[in-house]
C-alpha cells in the first residue's frame, strides 16, 4: 500500500496520544462502577503490542481442524472472486459518472489517513469520557493495522507480485518479488481492519452496516480507480477482518486477566478485590 505523508503523521500522533494517555490513565483512580460490577484493568499498550505480534502472527502454528476449515473457505472465496476480475475491471474502466467518481474519491481516504483519524477519534473520546471500550477501539485498531497493513499485506504484495490493472492489459499477470503490488489491496485491508475492530467492540447491526459498508466502498474506490482487481479487494477484506477480530478477542482475554471488584469487609468496610485469571 502506498504510504501517504498524512498517514505517517496520523500514525505518529495516534501512537503518541495512546502512549501518553496510557501513562496518565494508569495514574488515575478507576471510574465508579455499578455495585457488584467487576471492572477490568488495562494492560499496557506496549505489552498488548508484544503479545499480539506473538500470538496473532504465530496463530496458524496452533490452528486445529476448525481454523483450517475456515481458512480453506476464505481461500476458496478469494479464488471464486477472481473469476469476476475481468468482468468487473472492464465495467469500471468505462464507468466514470460524477456520482461514482465522487463516492470513490470520498471513501478511498478511509483506507489510509482517514482510518487513523477514526481510530484517533475513538481513543481521544475514550480518554475524555473515561470510556474503556472507546479507548480499546483506538488501541486494538492501531495494533491490528500494524499486523495486517504493515506486516502481512506488504509481505504478500512483494511475494505475489501481481501487476495492477492500470499497468497491464492482462487479468492475471504475476511477477513475484518484482515490486508489483496489486495483491492484496492495502487500502481495503486497512479499512476492513478498522471496521472489524469497531464492529467487534460495538456489535450492533447499525454499527456493522456503517463500518463494513464504508470499508466496502473503500474497496470499490480502489477498483474504480483501476488500482486493484476484485480478488485483490476480496483478499484485503478477508485479511483485514480476520486480523481485526483476532486482535480484539486476544486483547479482551488480556484485559480480563486482572479484574477489580468492590468488596465489603466483615464490619462493613468498603474495599477492592482483585481477581486473577490464568
Amino acid at each position: 500500500m502506498r504510504t501517504h505523508p498524512h498517514s505517517k503523521l496520523s500514525v505518529c500522533l495516534l501512537l503518541f496520544t495512546m502512549l501518553a494517555g496510557s501513562a496518565a490513565w494508569a495514574q488515575e483512580p478507576p471510574a465508579s462502577s455499578p455495585p457488584g460490577a467487576p471492572e477490568a484493568s488495562a494492560p499496557g499498550f506496549v505489552y498488548l503490542v508484544r503479545t499480539d505480534l506473538r500470538d496473532v502472527l504465530g496463530g496458524p502454528v496452533h490452528w486445529e481442524g476448525r481454523q483450517w476449515e475456515q481458512f480453506g473457505i476464505a481461500m476458496a472465496g478469494i479464488g471464486a472472486s477472481a473469476l469476476l476480475d475481468k468482468t468487473i475491471r472492464e465495467r469500471e474502466q468505462n464507468r466514470h459518472s460524477q456520482t461514482a467518481d465522487r463516492i470513490a474519491n470520498t471513501f478511498e481516504q478511509f483506507g489510509e489517513a482517514g482510518a487513523f483519524g477514526v481510530m484517533g477519534t475513538f481513543y481521544v473520546v475514550g480518554l475524555a469520557s473515561n470510556d474503556a471500550r472507546a479507548r480499546s477501539v483506538g488501541a486494538d485498531g492501531l495494533i491490528a493495522s500494524v499486523i495486517s497493513g504493515a506486516i502481512i499485506a506488504p509481505v504478500l504484495k512483494f511475494a505475489v507480485g501481481r501487476v495492477r490493472p492500470r499497468d497491464t492489459e492482462k487479468t492475471f499477470e504475476f511477477h513475484p518479488f518484482s515490486g508489483n503490488s496489486s495483491f492484496p489491496s492495502g487500502h481495503t485491508t486497512e479499512a476492513f481492519t478498522v471496521a472489524s475492530v469497531i464492529s467487534t467492540q460495538y456489535p450492533s447491526v447499525w454499527v456493522r452496516v456503517v463500518s463494513y459498508g464504508s470499508a466496502a466502498l473503500v474497496g470499490y474506490a480502489r477498483i474504480h480507480h483501476q488500482a486493484h482487481f476484485f480478488s485483490d479487494v476480496t483478499a484485503g477484506a478477508v485479511l483485514g477482518t480476520a486480523t481485526g477480530m483476532a486482535v480484539v478477542h486476544r486483547n479482551e482475554e488480556e484485559r480480563r486477566k486482572y479484574v477489580l471488584t468492590p468488596v465489603v469487609g466483615p464490619h462493613g468496610e468498603p474495599g477492592v478485590g482483585v481477581a486473577l485469571s490464568f
